[in-house]
């Protein structure tokens, strides 16, 4: 049993068990949408694990809920995380359930295997008052200024990935910018409100910095470069940064920190957990099929009663 990952990726896999590793990870692709980078963290999790349970068992249909709860302990004996056992788990459950729903395997190993609850470490929040403080450091009414004013405003009022505040269009902000369509994981849409100091902030951007910074340029990117361009993700983490350090925020922080802290102060403030799950677009695989989407008005409602800058 190997028990070195060394050891782990020296096991030659059967053709079987590529081609079902492979035949998944495209279902995968394309009926769950799931982005390359999801896709390298299943391949990982899953060869690891077929690696080491291929001396284990002569083919897929042989493999036990022992095999499976062998390698998770090996896992730990090897130094990973917690989360790392239980993301493992998960890759190893979802592979397991196609196999079986596609015919491939008689049952399936994973079915009475329990995920482990985690004590997970809080994620990094900013108080209000430094998120005052943050919003309020782009300084001038520079087209730039502005853009750095309104993505921060959007990026806290509405709780976005940064993924989905750069991809933001202008179809997708509604003609009173009261709510905006963010495109998620799987290519999944959910309107999300914006408060009153968001709204002013994006149209002031949207009439007057990026109607002069896109020029000529022909995109419905809402935030631009200074060059007109479509803002990406590592400018979005740099705008984030800089803005963190002129308002006096030493520790390091991101994009996300702005999401998590939006969820920590609307929960803070008394919402109930389903809508902030509805507004950050949280929905595990299990449960998408039973995931209950709020209407627009009450998602509005909970946001006017309990976010702080409403």
């Amino acid at each position: 049993m190997p028990d070195d990952p060394q050891d782990e990726r020296a096991v030659a896999l059967p053709l079987e068990w590529s081609d079902a590793l492979e035949d998944y990870l495209e279902a995968l692709r394309v009926e769950s949408g799931a982005s390359r980078h999801t896709l390298a963290a299943y391949r990982g999790d899953l060869e690891r694990f077929l690696r080491f349970a291929r001396p284990r068992a002569a083919d897929l249909a042989a493999l036990a809920p022992e095999d499976i709860l062998a390698h998770l302990e090996d896992s730990r004996r090897s130094g990973a995380a917690e989360a790392t056992v239980a993301r493992r788990l998960s890759a190893i459950r979802s592979f397991f359930l196609h196999l079986f729903g596609e015919g491939r395997i008689p049952r399936d190993p994973v079915s009475r295997i329990t995920t482990p609850i985690l004590r997970k470490n809080l994620p990094s929040t900013l108080s209000i008052p430094e998120v005052e403080a943050l919003l309020a450091a782009p300084d001038g009414d520079s087209p730039l200024a502005q853009r750095d004013r309104a993505f921060l405003e959007t990026l806290y009022a509405s709780g976005a990935r940064v993924s989905e505040a750069v991809g933001l269009r202008l179809e997708d902000i509604e003609p009173s910018l009261r709510v905006l369509t963010l495109t998620g994981k799987g290519r999944k849409t959910r309107i999300v409100p914006l408060g009153a100091r968001a709204r002013r902030a994006l149209d002031t951007w949207i009439r007057e910095g990026r109607a002069e910074l896109a020029g000529p340029v022909r995109t419905q990117a809402v935030f631009l470069t200074k060059s007109g361009r479509p803002l990406d993700r590592r400018g979005a983490w740099r705008l984030v940064r800089r803005h963190a350090q002129a308002a006096g925020i030493s520790r390091p922080i991101s994009p996300h920190t702005l999401r998590h802290s939006f969820a920590s102060h609307l929960i803070e403030g008394g919402a109930d957990l389903r809508s902030v799950q509805e507004m950050l677009g949280h929905a595990s695989i299990r449960t998408t099929e039973v995931y209950t989407h709020l209407d627009t008005e009450h998602v509005l409602s909970i946001h006017r009663l309990y976010h702080p800058r409403t």
